[in-house]
């Protein structure tokens, strides 16, 4: 988990008055549990474009794959500032936590490696990765890798209290 700590506001706006901030660390470990992530990016020409993917929580980012002529891959080489979001279907149960931030591209083979065994890990031997010219390898094809550091996070509690609680890493918007 990461070490760095942000600053964890509860929303009262949007909150039941029994309702108190959720820890920093119950939302990383629901990122890291969470098994489907929805992923919002904006194409060049302004509009935006939203998909599912799995990813995995490892350092104090989240790590998705994509391959480099997919509409998520263009788009990021054009602006990388996504929002990845994650939770359940239900109105009155559970958890959303929207994640906002820039996607890096991860070419480092070594730290590849790492997040090729924590794919396989979480998702199981479908998910195995070789590793090569910076890059994944499955198949025929290759992928891409980003790490999205949190930038602000929001979390949704749903049911009984209803809450909302943000995260901020950085003081900027």
């Amino acid at each position: 988990m990461t070490d760095k700590q942000p600053q964890t506001r509860l929303d009262a706006r949007y909150s039941d008055e029994t309702a108190t901030a959720t820890a920093w660390t119950d939302a990383e470990k629901l990122l890291s549990e969470a098994e489907l992530f929805w992923i919002s990016t904006v194409r060049p020409d302004g509009r935006p474009h939203v998909t599912p993917l799995p990813a995995v929580w490892s350092r104090g980012a989240l790590h998705f794959c994509t391959g480099p002529e997919e509409r998520k891959a263009r788009n990021l080489a054009a602006n990388p500032h996504l929002v990845l979001t994650t939770g359940t279907n239900l109105w009155d149960e559970g958890y959303d936590l929207v994640v906002e931030g820039e996607a890096e591209r991860i070419t480092d083979e070594a730290r590849l490696r790492e997040l090729a065994e924590a794919w396989e890990t979480k998702y199981g031997p479908f998910w195995h990765f070789d590793v090569a010219d910076g890059s994944f390898q499955h198949g025929a094809g290759h992928a891409y890798v980003f790490s999205v550091a949190p930038r602000t996070v929001f979390g949704f509690g749903k049911g009984e209290p209803f809450s909302q609680t943000r995260w901020r890493f950085t003081m900027e918007d």
